[in-house]
């Protein structure tokens, strides 16, 4: 098989990359390991900085019925509580719908779609990529842009420094449905670790945390620690008590790397998660992915009419998407050192509390413009 782009994993940076090229005019394919729909592991909120860009797509955001946010909530271990507008705004919607409707829209612009299939070895030579297929069969493309996640099999074969180091983190997402307003997003901290709750479509809610092995390991289950650790803060005991589970077993996701990456790996372009993962407590990541996603098409589309050279094309994307996203990550990282330990999440939210300007501050610089 023989494409302009191959792209690797079908998440949002993947989706949202094939459909621009799509759109204009390239051979795209994307491999993807499951079947659409399905659940990731993901706080389910998208700042509004991201509608211009998907409306430019085709992507119409309300058909869809999310659920659109203003407000934003934060408390501490103990049950203390900062409450403050949000800027942008943003809407929430399930990556289960999201996902699925992207993929929609780009079968429609002539992606092709090779689903239940993993990448075992991306190989470059003669200026084309080389892609082989879990079933032994080949792509073969002049640009590949990988999309493959947080962590997968293809950064050993790159053999990037971040994957030789274990990760303590892991994540749990639940949907529910809860007695909670649908305008305001919550992030409620807990002993190592802390849980966000948003809405999203058909009066449903995103609930997901962000904990260690450690954590799970103490207890021995993640009902167990729930209960004797994420029921400590007030708010969280009240959702666990009251809330209405939607799917009987949680999405769960190990080995969750905040540690900084490259965004080009022998000369694939990578971007959303795959590049850089900002901490949830930032909760941007979507409009991350996505923004990545448009840098990657705009450069890929340039090299195509022979505007950049494939060094160019690889310079000029590094410093764009460094340029954007370099130092919320790196903001984000000190964010989450004041989060988890008990006492000083204490101390954070409590000077947060009298010091409006400063959680202001903090979601401009974790949070981009339109685009």
């Amino acid at each position: 098989m023989e494409k302009d782009v191959a792209v690797i994993g079908g998440g949002l940076a993947g989706l949202v990359s094939a459909l621009g090229l799509a759109r204009a005019g390239l051979q795209v394919a994307l491999v993807e390991k499951k079947a659409y729909p399905f659940h990731r592991v993901c706080g389910e909120y998208i700042s509004n900085e991201a509608l211009p860009y998907l409306h430019s797509l085709g992507v119409e955001v309300n058909t869809l019925q999310p659920a659109y946010i203003s407000r934003f909530l934060l408390s501490s271990p103990a049950g203390n509580t900062l409450h403050t507008k949000l800027d942008l705004g943003g809407f929430g919607l399930s990556r289960y719908t999201l996902d699925s409707y992207l993929y929609g829209l780009a079968q429609q612009q002539g992606v092709q779609f090779i689903l239940q299939q993993t990448v075992q070895e991306v190989n470059f030579e003669n200026d084309h990529f080389s892609l082989l297929l879990s079933d032994g069969k080949s792509i073969k493309a002049r640009v590949a842009i990988g999309a493959f996640g947080k962590r997968s099999n293809l950064d050993r074969q790159l053999q990037r420094s971040f994957f030789r180091a274990r990760s303590p983190y892991i994540g749990v997402k639940y949907h529910i449905t809860h007695d909670f307003p649908r305008d305001l997003i919550a992030l409620h901290n807990f002993q190592d670790g802390y849980a966000g709750t948003s809405a999203i479509e058909d009066g449903k809610y995103c609930f997901c945390y962000l904990t260690t092995r450690n954590n799970l390991k103490a207890h021995g289950s993640i009902p167990a620690m729930e209960r004797a650790i994420l029921c400590r803060n007030p708010h969280l005991r009240r959702i666990f008590a009251e809330a209405e589970f939607l799917y009987p077993q949680p999405e769960v996701i190990n080995e969750i790397s905040f540690a900084t990456k490259t965004c080009v790996e022998n000369h694939m372009l990578l971007c959303g998660d795959a590049a850089g993962m900002i901490t949830p407590l930032c909760g941007n990541g979507m409009a991350m992915a996505i923004h990545a996603a448009k840098i990657a098409t705009e450069k890929v589309l340039l090299y195509f009419k022979g505007n950049l050279t494939r060094q160019e094309l690889e310079q000029q994307y590094t410093l764009d998407w460094e340029q954007q996203f370099a130092g919320r990550l790196r903001l984000g990282r000190a964010v989450q050192g004041l989060f988890g330990g008990p006492l000083l999440s204490e101390v954070a939210v409590g000077l947060l509390k009298v010091v409006p300007p400063a959680v202001q501050l903090v979601m401009r610089q974790t949070h981009g413009k339109p685009f």
